[in-house]
């Protein structure tokens, strides 16, 4: 049975919104996801809140009543609260319906199964929260195997980097690895590593793609460095027909991940 909180000084709360610090949440290992459609999509994925505060309303009533009730029946604790309280836990003046709070599901670079997929997405120090974000959803839409961060990337349980993947956090497989650990788990099994860059005469459309396909995406400022450039079995890049010099990172992976689906579609 839910209990309701409407204190701001209660502690649970207090907790709670310390998670949106990158230190707090690494010492608990839990993170927050907000909104109704992402909480969602992580039930349904089989992902669950420890705890969830919601807001009933008369539009959301269904789904939030599911999100209650599976939570409490996996024994996680459910709290009836106020839109005041969901809004300083969010950090937004408008909050959704719903804002949970999860444990942390590290995925070891060892539990990957290359052969699950044709398609797999690799970032090398990714920055931005939101282009994590965004290939995340990427990789959901293309059925990619997995992301694998390289190095120092953004922490993908951030809030702002689980907001702008829309719920492909929790369908999604992440891993995290040091470039010799990625290097060296690649290079031991099949695997066609290939590079985003401008450094080549080779176009995106004109190259052989091989599954299972890694696709390395460098950094968004400095691209990607002349060592990881020369252990790629590919490198290929698109073309700038414009007065720019390069497309966001996020985005030449999504045009390079669709361009290897339709070639591994073609060939299966």
């Amino acid at each position: 049975m839910p209990r309701a909180i409407t204190a701001f000084s209660n502690p649970l709360v207090k907790a709670t919104q310390r998670l949106r610090d990158k230190k707090h949440r690494r010492d608990a290992g839990l993170f927050l996801a907000e909104g109704l459609r992402i909480l969602t999509e992580a039930r349904e994925a089989g992902r669950l809140p420890e705890t969830l505060f919601f807001v009933p309303t008369a539009d959301d009533r269904p789904l939030v009543t599911a999100l209650v009730a599976a939570t409490e029946a996996a024994g996680g604790d459910a709290i009836e609260t106020t839109p005041d309280i969901l809004s300083k836990l969010s950090g937004k003046d408008n909050p959704g319906a719903v804002i949970g709070v999860y444990r942390e599901f590290p995925t070891p670079l060892d539990a990957l199964d290359r052969s699950a997929a044709a398609i797999w997405l690799v970032a090398e120090r990714m920055r931005d929260p939101g282009n994590l974000g965004t290939i995340l959803r990427t990789a959901d839409a293309v059925g990619a195997g997995g992301v694998i961060l390289i190095d120092e990337s953004v922490d993908p349980f951030s809030v702002e980097a689980v907001r702008a993947s829309m719920g492909a956090l929790f369908t999604v497989p992440v891993a995290r690895a040091r470039w010799d650990e990625f290097r060296a788990w690649l290079r031991g099994g099949p695997g066609q590593l290939v590079g985003l860059s401008l450094d080549t005469s080779s176009g995106y459309r004109a190259a052989a793609y091989a599954a299972p396909t890694f696709l390395l995406t460098g950094n968004e400022a400095q691209g990607m460095p002349d060592h990881m450039a020369a252990e790629c079995d590919l490198l290929v890049k698109i073309p700038m027909l414009g007065k720019a010099d390069s497309l966001n990172a996020a985005v030449a992976t999504a045009v390079m991940a669709y361009e290897v689906l339709a070639r591994t579609e073609r060939s299966a």
